[in-house]
């Protein structure tokens, strides 16, 4: 269980998320959608602590967090709350000195302190999953945006996180490299795999998640079934960005 309540972040005195709440149940995949500035990317990053809120409280598996003005959350805190989760960047962030397998190794050996030969064979295995085990040893630059994009899919899966956590993940690819990403995701949310995502395309929203969030101005406008909120959603304001999606 994932429930984010009355979260509120402000940069340089300009609050972003006014009192947010949302929650995602074991095994759902929500996605955050809405015009460019309207708080997606800063509450998902709110989830691993990448953005710590002013207010609010963040409740991620038996891990409880209230947020208050002015004070942080320990550092066992934020790392007990990061090391359930795993993160999917807009631009990859792979290591370019190291070749995809050892980018999926990477987390394993530094942090979980597996030894190389069962970190190798974890890799190797998630890289057959993402369909890259033929792609073990390339180095990122000789990876199209898609296989790196599926590359990093398989490093944040590594530790096995209870929530998988995807920042615009196909906003950088073209439709076609998009396309790969999207049946990666869609077979990891088959499997049951709990998946919150920010992003603009509409097909990823439509295709992979259940539960979709429309945000505007930092702040929730509309939740709900996603079926129903690109085909009948209730506010005017999400039928609008919507339509504006679709025919885009």
């Amino acid at each position: 269980m994932i429930a984010l309540q009355d979260i509120r972040k402000a940069f340089a005195g300009n609050e972003v998320l006014h009192a947010v709440s949302v929650q995602i149940a074991p095994g759902q995949v929500t996605a955050l959608i809405g015009p460019s500035g309207s708080g997606k990317s800063t509450l998902l990053r709110c989830v691993n602590l990448l953005e710590i809120p002013d207010a609010g409280r963040l409740t991620l598996g038996q891990e409880e967090i209230r947020f208050t003005p002015g004070t942080r959350p320990s550092h066992e805190a934020v790392q007990r709350v990061r090391l359930q989760t795993g993160m999917v960047f807009q631009n990859f962030q792979l290591f370019a000195h190291q070749s995809a397998v050892q980018n999926v190794m990477e987390g394993l050996v530094t942090v979980k302190h597996w030894d190389k030969a069962r970190a190798h064979a974890r890799a190797l295995a998630l890289l057959e999953k993402v369909g890259l085990k033929d792609k073990a040893d390339a180095w990122p630059a000789n990876l199209s945006g898609g296989q790196q994009q599926r590359v990093a899919i398989a490093r944040a899966l590594a530790p096995e996180p209870a929530v998988l956590l995807c920042d615009e993940p196909t906003s950088a690819l073209d439709p076609g490299l998009a396309a790969e990403v999207v049946a990666v995701l869609s077979d990891l949310a088959r499997e049951g795999m709990t998946m919150l995502m920010a992003t603009h395309d509409l097909r990823l929203a439509a295709q992979v998640a259940s539960h979709t969030v429309f945000l505007q101005d930092g702040a929730v406008v509309e939740a709900g079934d996603s079926q129903a909120i690109f085909k009948n959603a209730r506010d005017e304001r999400t039928r609008a960005f919507v339509k504006t999606l679709a025919s885009a």
